[in-house]
């Protein structure tokens, strides 16, 4: 019967002959080492594709910048076998949560909010939705962490390398480039290329991809410093601190911010500024009393390294990429660093994107499969940045419960104070709306549902038209729903395998293959994939070796019968499943085969 399907496996055969005498430079040429650029050219060289990744600079991040990072991205982390590395550049999960409003460090406090889902009500949530937890990474540590194990399994990393431009043909895409350290101009020959170059991305202005929004909505200043504020924040451990103080009431959040970079020494801070009124006074003097206030210590010994001012965009492209040019990231989707989706997100648009690049450089699939990558991530990168800037405004109601506003006119921290510690009607009324305030903020800092609850629908899934619209039990922003209906990531469970350990789901799937889920009386699957026998398609069967249920957790989550089928992406999402029995092999391997070539575009 395996002669009858040649028309899959055989087409990596044909494009490894093409390849040896091909004239491309590289399969897949990257420009930017940021989180898109870094985690492509690091998923490309660990499915064994030829890579070559640029930079203009001769170094990688030099500021914290991003940080959050979510549990959707550590699965990615763990799919290319960097999670145990990441956590040792990281800010725990149990350190990043106890979030501050507070007056200053040093003085009262108005509230506070267990963030990220550390908090008592949330954590279980977090715990029995993925293997991996939220950490916080700095990109400065990230980027190298990224750029370096792509280099280690093949990628090819050119720094002090101008992007000039290209032109692509049916074929492939002619790149011109420029070494800055000589001024020598040349070109490569690549069969695709992504356009990783930031918010400022000139791949993205060549394409002329429609972006939609505004960008410079707001400003806010950065000032990056160094001192000891264990004494304030060791007993109640969070990244970031909200100042509610006159001194930092500018701009569109109206608070100021201490987000930490490294427990406990290494600190940013944080305020807005009116943009049409020109550049906000960064003199070591201003910043350095600015800190002082927002920590509430007028001797605090202050080291600044840096300071700078960034604006607030809302912008995403209606399209993220033309014929064999890609785009992702910054160069998509610009928006603010509120809710801590911005790398999370560039990650996850180069994961989506690397493995459906690697089946089309390998043959395994057709050029239509490429065309999914807009489908499925267009809309991820308009929601994230309508979430981000959201998360901005929501701060407005508890920043109307802090009125500053005292008799002479001045406004002070007392004075809020006074209001808000009232044993009056007037003062309870207050402290009511601070709850409710700080129940909006759930939406930023306990958004479980924005991160792990974005569906996929694209020719790259099969859908079930007799299943209707997924309803959602509980408030899909804040609460994950696990399923396995097409579209949806694969939902995490533990097995157990021939040693007795435990296993995700995650981790018995993934790793750059299609994996078939089935029990063990699915048989009729299993013989099937083995008569395929294709390269990158593997078999998981409930219930034997290796894939042990003893806490009987997956007859909970699969949603199929236990001779059903379900077939997973490389990615970790569903592209489609059988939810009845089926028991004839010859029909299990016709549907089978005909999923596979639906999902990878093949003829």
């Amino acid at each position: 019967m395996a002669q009858n399907f040649t028309d899959i496996s055989g087409a990596a055969d044909r494009l490894d002959q093409a390849t040896a005498s091909d004239a491309y430079d590289t399969d897949v040429f990257i420009v930017g080492t940021g989180p898109t650029g870094a985690t492509a050219a690091l998923a490309l060289a660990t499915l064994g594709v030829r890579t070559m990744m640029i930079s203009q600079w001769s170094w990688l991040a030099n500021t914290p910048r991003a940080h959050i990072t979510n549990q959707r991205t550590m699965e990615v982390l763990r799919d290319l076998g960097l999670e145990n590395e990441a956590k040792q550049h990281a800010v725990p999960w149990d350190q990043m949560g106890d979030t501050l409003f507070t007056t200053s460090l040093a003085g009262p406090e108005i509230a506070r909010l267990r963030t990220w889902g550390t908090g008592d009500e949330r954590s279980g949530d977090y715990l029995l939705s993925s293997p991996c937890t939220m950490l916080d990474i700095p990109q400065t540590l990230m980027e190298p962490l990224l750029v370096r194990n792509a280099a280690e399994r093949g990628a090819k990393v050119a720094f002090s390398t101008r992007y000039l431009g290209h032109e692509q043909d049916d074929s492939g895409v002619t790149v011109q480039l420029q070494d800055r350290t000589t001024g020598h101009e040349y070109s490569l020959r690549a069969r695709y290329l992504i356009g990783a170059d930031g918010a400022k991305s000139q791949i993205a202005q060549e394409l002329g991809l429609e972006l939609v929004g505004h960008t410079a909505r707001a400003g806010t200043a950065y000032v990056r410093f160094r001192a000891d504020l264990s004494q304030y924040v060791a007993h109640r451990p969070s990244i970031l601190h909200w100042i509610m103080n006159p001194a930092a009431n500018f701009g569109e959040i109206g608070m100021g911010l201490l987000r930490c970079v490294r427990p406990w020494n290494e600190w940013i801070a944080g305020w807005g500024f009116d943009k049409d009124a020109g550049e906000p006074d960064l003199s070591l003097d201003a910043v350095t009393q600015q800190i002082r206030t927002l920590v509430g210590d007028p001797d605090l010994k202050v080291e600044v390294d840096g300071v700078s001012t960034w604006y607030v965009n809302q912008q995403h492209a209606l399209t993220m990429s033309s014929g064999r040019v890609f785009c992702g990231g910054d160069a998509t989707h610009r928006h603010p660093p509120s809710s801590g989706l911005g790398s999370n997100t560039c990650m996850q648009d180069a994961f989506n994107l690397a493995w459906k690049l690697a089946y089309a450089v390998k043959g395994y699939a057709g050029e239509g499969l490429l065309a999914t990558y807009d489908e499925e991530r267009v809309p991820v990168g308009a929601q994230i940045v309508a979430r981000a800037n959201q998360s901005r405004l929501d701060y407005a109601p508890l920043r109307e419960c802090f009125d500053t506003l005292a008799e002479d006119g001045t406004h002070t921290v007392d004075a809020g104070l006074e209001r808000l510690r009232a044993a009056s009607p007037e003062g309870a009324a207050l402290r009511a709306e601070v709850g409710k305030a700080l129940e909006l903020k759930n939406y930023e800092f306990n958004a479980h549902g924005v991160e792990l609850n974005q569906r996929y629908s694209s020719a790259a899934v099969i859908p079930e038209p007799e299943a209707g619209e997924e309803v959602f039990l509980r408030d899909p922003q804040l609460y994950v729903q696990p399923t396995t209906r097409p579209g949806a990531k694969l939902p995490h469970t533990w097995l157990v395998n021939t040693g007795g350990h435990r296993v995700s789901t995650l981790d018995v799937s993934g790793r750059g293959k299609f994996t078939l889920f089935t029990g063990l009386s699915g048989q009729a699957w299993k013989t099937a994939a083995e008569r395929l026998d294709l390269p990158y398609l593997r078999t998981v069967v409930i219930g034997e070796p290796g894939f042990e249920d003893p806490y009987a957790n997956w007859g909970r989550v699969a949603e199929i019968e236990e001779a059903g089928a379900l077939l997973v992406r490389p990615d970790g999402y569903v592209a489609w499943r059988q939810k009845s029995a089926e028991w004839e092999t010859d029909t299990a391997q016709e549907r089978l085969r005909a999923a596979l070539k639906t999902v990878l575009a093949l003829p």
